[in-house]
C-alpha cells in the first residue's frame, strides 16, 4: 500500500515554485515559515543520520557493499562535503570545511572522525539556513562547474536535502550487511 504522505515543504514548493511576487507564493505562506520548515527538516536529518552512525559498529566503518563502491565512512563523508557545498551555494555562507576531498582522506575514515565531520556539516547547513534572509529564498543562484546551473536558493537547499537523503539511504545496505537493523524512519 502506498502511503498518502506528502511533506509540507513539498506542498509549499508546488504552490510557490517559480513565483517571485511580493506575496511570495499564491498560498500566502510567509518566507519565514518556509525557512523554519527547512531548519526543522535539516535538524531532523542530522538526528536521523546520527542514528545511522551510532548503529554501525565502529569497526565496520570501512565496510563496502562491493569492492567498487564507497565504504560506509566514505558515503557519509561524501554526504557531508556535498551538504556544505550545496548549502554554501544556496546561502552564500563560506563552508566550514575547505580541505581536501573528505571521502579520500585516510585520517577521516574512523567512526569518531566521520561523526565529527558529519555533525560539523549538518551544523554548518542548519546555521547557514538560519542566517539566510528568508525573503531571498526565490532568488536565482548560478553555479558554474564547467556548465552553468541556475536555480533558486530554495531549490539548491532542496537539492542538498535530496542528496543527503539519497546517500544516507544507501548506507542502509551497509548496516544490513553488518547484521545491524537500520534505524526507524524519522518523518517528523
Amino acid at each position: 500500500m502506498i502511503k498518502n504522505y506528502i511533506p509540507k515543504l513539498m506542498v509549499l514548493v508546488v504552490l510557490c515554485f517559480g513565483n517571485t511576487r511580493d506575496t511570495f507564493c499564491q498560498a500566502n505562506i510567509s518566507p519565514d515559515s518556509i525557512k523554519n520548515m527547512l531548519v526543522k527538516d535539516w535538524e531532523r536529518a542530522r538526528e536521523y543520520t546520527q542514528d545511522y552512525m551510532k548503529a554501525m559498529p565502529s569497526d565496520k566503518y570501512s565496510l563496502r557493499a562491493t569492492d567498487s563502491v564507497r565504504s560506509f565512512a566514505q558515503q557519509l563523508l561524501h554526504l557531508t562535503q556535498a551538504n556544505m557545498f550545496f548549502v554554501s551555494t544556496a546561502t552564500g555562507e563560506k563552508s566550514s570545511y575547505s580541505g581536501p576531498d573528505l571521502e579520500k582522506s585516510t585520517s577521516a575514515q574512523t567512526a569518531d572522525s566521520v561523526m565529527y565531520y558529519v555533525n560539523m556539516g549538518y551544523d554548518f547547513a542548519i546555521n547557514a539556513i538560519k542566517k539566510l534572509n528568508a525573503t531571498s529564498l526565490m532568488e536565482p543562484v548560478t553555479l558554474n562547474m564547467g556548465q552553468s546551473f541556475t536555480a533558486s536558493r530554495l531549490r539548491w537547499l532542496m537539492k542538498a536535502f535530496e542528496h543527503q537523503t539519497h546517500h544516507r539511504g544507501q548506507t542502509t545496505v551497509y548496516l544490513r550487511l553488518a547484521g545491524v537493523r537500520p534505524p526507524a524512519e524519522r518523518l517528523f
